[in-house]
């Protein structure tokens, strides 16, 4: 293939990591990929504490260059009244979908659970398995083109970049991004953030530039976002496809914080998981964590895990 026209040569640096609160590793990120300049920020999962950013910039050393797209998204809002209403439009469309995903997504898991728990290594078995996570996919797949629908009519419709309030904020992004060597993308609130970067468009003004994100962040940048707690407060614990990332870092499905929030000494939850996003790698951000993708190829440090199909956790290594 000609470089020029492959399409993971275009793609730009990227770092994943685990939660950065207690063990920040981001310093050691940024010197690993050589950056030595400004960074540009994005902090919008953290909603109202956008800019409480004193400590991460002591911690990077380096200035750090604001892009403040929660103001942005909250200032636009009242500049644009009709943008604003057809957002909540998409957002109520959006809802609806999931909650009719949830309802068929029980039961395609209850099934899939059942014929995984069964034992035996009959033939028969062996093949309502494989169909079992067939239509698991098939419901993922199907749910994710339908989101994807949702947020191509609204650009169709709307055409949001052309108009004059939010098109003078990706002006002044693109002027805040000519001082920046590379980007960093924090976690938080997750649909927060994926919103706000898909609403001012952001990856055409990055360019090259390398990026590195952790938690949420790293969701962000993957193929879909995928929610998981097999133990939430409320709720019966399934996995749940929520959104098409920006797709900066396919082949993944990142997951925070999973040592808290995925039974990983149950094997038939672990291999369940593992097979229905394959061929996707289900990696473990945990502290010390570290996965970078360049040039189409995943790499990770011997820290990094990932869920195998044989129901437990590997260790990525180098890929």
């Amino acid at each position: 293939m000609n470089p020029a026209r492959d399409p993971d040569r275009q793609r730009p640096r990227v770092v994943l990591l685990g939660p950065q609160r207690f063990q920040p590793t981001l310093a050691a990120a940024l010197d690993g990929l050589g950056v030595d300049g400004p960074i540009a920020l994005v902090t919008a999962g953290w909603q109202e504490r956008e800019q409480e950013t004193d400590e991460l910039a002591e911690h990077v050393g380096r200035e750090l260059i604001q892009l403040s797209l929660y103001g942005r998204h909250q200032e636009l809002l009242g500049q644009d009244a009709d943008l604003a209403g057809a957002l909540r439009e998409r957002r109520d469309r959006l809802h609806e979908l999931q909650d009719l995903y949830r309802l068929r997504l029980a039961h395609a898991l209850g099934a899939a659970r059942e014929m995984m728990s069964r034992s035996g290594e009959s033939s028969s078995l062996a093949r309502h398995r494989r169909a079992a996570i067939r239509a698991l996919r098939t419901l993922d797949r199907q749910h994710l083109v339908q989101v994807r629908e949702i947020h191509a009519a609204f650009e169709s419709d709307w055409r949001p970049s052309s108009r004059p309030a939010l098109a003078g904020h990706r002006a002044e992004i693109s002027e805040l991004l000519q001082r920046a060597v590379a980007l960093v993308l924090a976690g938080g609130h997750v649909t927060v953030l994926l919103n706000r970067l898909r609403l001012f468009d952001l990856l055409p003004l990055t360019g090259a530039r390398p990026w590195v994100a952790w938690s949420a962040g790293a969701m962000a940048l993957s193929e879909r976002l995928v929610l998981f707690h097999d133990s939430p407060p409320q709720g019966p614990g399934n996995a749940e496809v929520l959104e098409a990332g920006l797709g900066v870092c396919p082949g993944l499905v990142p997951l925070p914080h999973a040592r808290r929030r995925l039974r990983l000494n149950d094997p038939v939850r672990v291999a369940l998981f593992a097979r229905r996003f394959s061929p996707a790698t289900c990696v473990l951000l945990e502290r010390e964590a570290f996965v970078e993708r360049v040039d189409g190829r995943i790499h990770g440090s011997r820290a990094t895990f990932y869920l195998n199909k044989r129901g437990g956790l590997s260790r990525m290594g180098r890929r």
